[in-house]
C-alpha cells in the first residue's frame, strides 16, 4: 500500500543547523494492518505520519501510495486521496468551534442525508457521546473533543487511519472505547497508529521503532 523509499526529512533548510526529523527511512505499510509507531518525544513519529499521508514533502527519496510518488501528484489529486481514503486523528482535535458535535462528525461526508446522520450518532454513541451531540467544542471537555474527531475520522470509512497520540488525552474509559472501534475496523482499514506507550496497542500486528529519526532500537533502549 505504502512504500517509502531512501526518505529524509529536514527543516530549517534556511538555517545552518538544520533539525533532521527522519533519516534515510525505508519502509513497507502493507493494507489491512495495524501498525505501531513507537519512539522517544522527538524521534520523528509524527513526521512519518505527514510524509504517509502527503501532508509533507520528503526533503530527499520518494513515499509511494499504490504505485504513485504522492510528492509527485497534482495537489487536487491529493486532496482527493485525503479525502475520500485517508481518515486523520491529530494530537490536537482540529474541530469546527461554530458547528456542534454531530455536524463535525458530518464535516468529510458534507452530508446530511438520513443514513449519514444516523451513522455519525451511531459512532458517537459508540464513544460515549451520545449526550454530547448539540455541544459546540467550547461546551467540551479535551477528552471529548478528541473523541469527536476519531468519530469524524472514521465517518467515511477510510482505508488508511493515520492516529497522532489519539488516547494521551483519554481517561482509561474512552481510550478503551476508542480502541475496541479501532479493533472492530482494523481487517478493512489501515491503521498507523503513533503513540510513546506500547502497552495501549496490544492489537497491532507490526511496530515501527524510530530512534532520532531513524529506524530501529527497541523500546527497552535508554
Amino acid at each position: 500500500m505504502f512504500k517509502v523509499e531512501n526518505v529524509s526529512l529536514l527543516y530549517d533548510l534556511d538555517k545552518e543547523d538544520k533539525t533532521h526529523a527522519l533519516t534515510h527511512i525505508n519502509l513497507e505499510i502493507k493494507e489491512g494492518q495495524f501498525y505501531g509507531i513507537l519512539g522517544p518525544s522527538g524521534s520523528g513519529k509524527s513526521s512519518l505520519l505527514y510524509l504517509l499521508s502527503g501532508i509533507q514533502k520528503p526533503t530527499s527519496g520518494k513515499v509511494y501510495y499504490k504505485g504513485a510518488v504522492l510528492s509527485e501528484m497534482e495537489e487536487e489529486a491529493l486532496a482527493a486521496i485525503r479525502l475520500k481514503e485517508f481518515g486523520f486523528v491529530f494530537q490536537k482535535h482540529f474541530l469546527i468551534p461554530y458547528m456542534d458535535v454531530l455536524h463535525n462528525t458530518l464535516v468529510p461526508l458534507n452530508s446530511k442525508k438520513p443514513d449519514d446522520v444516523e451513522k455519525a450518532k451511531n459512532l458517537l454513541e459508540r464513544l460515549g457521546l451520545e449526550r454530547e451531540l448539540k455541544k459546540k467544542p467550547y461546551e467540551l471537555s479535551g477528552g471529548q473533543c478528541q473523541r469527536v474527531a476519531v468519530a469524524r475520522a472514521l465517518i467515511n470509512e477510510p482505508k488508511v487511519l493515520f492516529a497522532d497520540e489519539i488516547t494521551a488525552s483519554l481517561d482509561h474509559k474512552a481510550a478503551s472505547s476508542v480502541m475496541e472501534l479501532l479493533e472492530e475496523i482494523k481487517a478493512q482499514t489501515t491503521i498507523l497508529f503513533v503513540t510513546h506507550d506500547e502497552t495501549k496497542i496490544a492489537m497491532a500486528d507490526e511496530m515501527i521503532y524510530l530512534r532520532e529519526g531513524q529506524l530501529g532500537g527497541d523500546k527497552d533502549e535508554d
